[in-house]
């Protein structure tokens, strides 16, 4: 008894590990996945959008400075300028250093493209358009009151006259700071601001064409486009998050289920070293006191006859042990044999016939034709040993055994079901009920269920149990149905 009580306590698992703190991947990785993932799809969200939003405004400032360079190289060829470029005609401050023939056509050719610029000023997504010269005077505006101010702290201004480059900036309220911002209506949202270089014969910015314009239909797509991405973006990266997530979950539970496999695999490698040492050390001994036991139960006097008879129990008991840890601790290997599950029974039944009128337990099972089982006839049979013994067991003083078969040849699956009116388990009970050399019965060494458990799945089936206190057990095997010859 103390034997198998330090071998419970030492393969039980508790001590094995109680002092081992577990890595919980699947809680990890919810926890860090999914805020790099919402880190990474926020920056790519933030990214895209900016990046729609820029590239749309870059082309909608190339269209407008393409169709007023274009207006632009128009006038200049009707009204006979054919050495001059319209940046040289914008400002009527030059003027008087040209001839009076040459003065009247620069100022038709300005008047004219002015009076194109006008019209654009006009259109309903215009909020402003000024002309600026090199020395950042206002030459020409849709606003009257800015005409001859001078602006020159603005950086988007010099930043074009000095790289020819289109230059535009955004905004979604007035800038105090930004004095030329003296629009005829207020705008409602975003607007954008463009600098168009006028450039000379020579590629010199001599006049600079600032607009601002509130293109509702941009902003509209540009929002639409928004929404779009950042949907995407949350789907994309709840999808990634869901897929890693399954697989991860799944690695885990494989992760899991290896640990316990190798806890139970070094479990029942110190077992059956263990196993072998006590059968060598304890097999001849005990047959030697049970022969010992007979020969003197022979001659005894009737007052100790008793006594002897408990030394052979206790030593039969003894060597059950034995047999159990051995053939608990064996490999589970052999030639694989179709079954009949009826026969079985049948045999089990009468192994246990003297057992079962004892223990005045009524059983009920009616053999009847069923498909053959891929398993080992010794241990299908030492597996319904183990179940019947513990059945009986569990029903002291009487009661019913309901042995059922049932095939399923769709999932190629046969069940045997084994259901007492015993006392049944406790939670607890059921929790360690698969542990080795856990047992609730008295002189029981804790692994016929283990056995039971192995030679199942050594098979490719499986064991389950159900049980609740005071209202039996049921105990159900799998089995997998041997294909036909």
């Amino acid at each position: 008894m103390n034997l198998a009580l330090g071998l419970g306590r030492f393969f039980s698992g508790k001590d094995v590990t109680a002092n081992t703190v577990q890595f919980d991947l699947l809680r990890w990785f919810s926890l860090v996945s999914i805020l790099i993932i919402t880190v990474v799809a926020l920056g790519l969200g933030f990214i895209a959008t900016r990046f729609v939003v820029n590239e749309s405004i870059q082309r909608d400032a190339v269209l407008t400075a393409q169709f007023i360079q274009a207006l632009a190289s128009t006038e200049v060829a009707r009204h006979n300028l054919p050495n001059a470029q319209m940046g040289e005609l914008l400002d009527p401050r030059e003027d008087a250093s040209f001839p009076l023939e040459e003065q009247a056509n620069r100022q038709n050719a300005r008047k004219e493209f002015l009076e194109h610029i006008n019209h654009i000023a006009r259109q309903p997504d215009s909020l402003l358009i000024s002309i600026y010269a090199p020395d950042d005077v206002v030459i020409w505006s849709s606003n009257p009151d800015l005409v001859g101010q001078t602006f020159s702290d603005d950086d988007e201004l010099e930043e074009s006259f000095s790289t020819k480059e289109r230059v535009f900036a955004t905004y979604h309220e007035l800038q105090g700071d930004r004095e030329e911002q003296q629009f005829i209506r207020a705008p409602t949202g975003l607007f954008i601001e463009n600098y168009i270089p006028m450039l000379n014969s020579e590629g010199k910015a001599v006049a600079l064409v600032e607009i601002y314009k509130e293109p509702s239909d941009l902003i509209t797509r540009t929002q639409r486009g928004y929404i779009l991405m950042w949907l995407a973006t949350s789907f994309g990266g709840a999808l990634i998050y869901l897929t890693l997530y399954l697989i991860v979950r799944r690695a885990a539970s494989l992760l899991v289920s290896q640990q316990k496999q190798i806890i139970e695999n070094e479990t029942f490698v110190a077992l059956g070293e263990m196993s072998a040492a006590i059968a060598h050390s304890l097999r001849n001994p005990l047959a030697t006191i049970r022969s010992s036991a007979e020969l003197a139960q022979a001659i005894a006097h009737p007052p100790v006859q008793k006594s002897i008879t408990d030394i052979i129990g206790q030593v039969d008991r003894m060597s059950k042990w034995v047999r159990e840890l051995l053939l608990a601790s064996s490999p589970t290997t052999g030639v694989v044999e179709n079954v009949d599950p009826s026969e079985a029974i049948l045999e089990t039944l009468n192994t246990f016939e003297l057992q079962i009128r004892n223990a005045d337990v009524q059983v009920e099972f009616t053999a009847t034709a069923a498909p053959r089982v891929v398993s080992q006839r010794v241990l299908l049979s030492q597996v319904l040993n183990s179940l019947f013994s513990n059945a009986l067991e569990a029903m002291p003083n009487g009661g019913r055994l309901h042995i059922d078969l049932e095939s399923d040849m769709r999932s190629g699956k046969l069940h045997i079901t084994l259901h007492d009116t015993g006392k049944g388990m406790t939670p607890r009970q059921k929790q360690r009920l698969f542990q080795p050399f856990s047992t609730n019965k008295q002189g029981g060494l804790g692994v016929g269920l283990v056995m039971v458990k192995r030679i199942m799945e050594r098979f490719g089936g499986k064991v389950s149990v159900t049980s609740r206190e005071d209202e039996g057990t049921q105990v159900r095997l799998s089995f997998r149905i041997a294909k036909s010859d």
